[in-house]
């Protein structure tokens, strides 16, 4: 793990965020759930390549959208198994705490709804609009 993806890790601690973005200067960070923090990323017209990433939980559906954003590495608490095939399917350098089948939904009775979702995604473009999709539908 390189200096700047342990400063990442340290911050998501440190200061209790659900993931931070960082290039050695200049750091991004959210303490929204779920993907929405990086679908906020993706839509603020931020050059996100040569950034790391630290995460709370990532699950295939984060995973694609930090290959849209194009990060160089991701540090997660919590990767399920899916998550860390898309990372490294993409050449993206993976470090986690615990690698898990899959993400478990919030309410902790079956596997997360966007990891579902993404399942048969066949690019990360596909699956940002299968994710948005399914963001729509979660939140009606």
């Amino acid at each position: 793990m390189n200096a700047n993806l342990q400063k990442a890790k340290n911050s998501l601690t440190e200061n209790g965020y659900t993931c931070v973005l960082f290039n050695g200067t200049k750091e991004y960070s959210s303490t929204l759930r779920g993907v929405k923090p990086l679908i906020d990323f993706l839509e603020s017209g931020i050059n996100f390549k040569g950034f790391v990433a630290a995460d709370k939980t990532v699950g295939a559906g984060a995973a694609y959208l930090y290959v849209l954003l194009k990060v160089e590495s991701v540090f997660a608490r919590v990767i399920s198994e899916a998550g860390e095939r898309v990372l490294k399917q993409n050449d993206i350098s993976v470090f986690y705490d615990t690698k898990v089948p899959y993400i478990i939904n919030r309410a902790g009775n079956g596997a997360c709804p966007i990891e579902t979702a993404v399942k048969d995604a066949t690019s990360p473009e596909n699956a940002l609009a299968t994710i948005k999709q399914t963001l729509q539908k979660l939140n009606k």
